[in-house]
């Protein structure tokens, strides 16, 4: 009998070696398994972080481009008005020298307030208007974008103080 639990251990042994063994695989390959889930966990993770950081510096390009025009416009939009501003002093200035001294109204006066109440109309924006007055008449030269922009152009000077009439020679540009 007792050969028998000999044998019995002698082929227990390699049963245990070989259980042994394959627990090992297993476990390796739940290792393995763990490895590549964390990996990929972990690329999931920093792809997010950098799609984030793209999206919020990209949020703040656009944003500063914005600012960046916003100023500009602004600062063309102030000049615009200081222009305007300073050539309407300068034709009240004179205006005022001209009647503080009993002077009647020049032709340099009238070409002056023409043109400086076309440096205020919009639509005259981008119009090339050459002034010429002579006595009290005004001629006005060079294009303009529309017609209407003309026959503001005419209404403008007619309306100017001293004006007794206006040869209006604009012409329309095409394109």
């Amino acid at each position: 009998m007792r050969r028998r639990v000999e044998g019995t251990r002698a082929s227990a042994v390699p049963c245990l070696l070989t259980a042994a063994l394959i627990g090992v695989v297993f476990a390796g390959q739940a290792c393995t398994d763990r490895a590549v889930d964390d990996t990929r966990s972990d690329a999931g993770t920093a792809l997010a972080a950098t799609t984030a950081g793209a999206d919020k510096a990209l949020d703040a390009t656009k944003k500063a481009g914005d600012e960046t025009a916003d100023a500009a416009k602004g600062v063309a939009r102030e000049a615009a008005d200081k222009t305007t501003a300073i050539v309407g002093d300068v034709a009240r200035k004179s205006q005022h020298a001209a009647s503080a001294a009993g002077v009647a109204v020049t032709e340099g006066w009238i070409t002056t307030k023409v043109k400086a109440k076309f440096a205020d109309e919009k639509i005259l924006d981008g119009s090339d208007i050459h002034v010429v007055t002579n006595g009290r008449v005004v001629t006005l030269t060079g294009t303009v974008a529309s017609g209407a922009a003309k026959t503001r152009a005419d209404a403008i000077a007619r309306g100017t103080e001293q004006v007794s009439n206006v040869v209006n020679r604009l012409v329309v540009k095409e394109g």
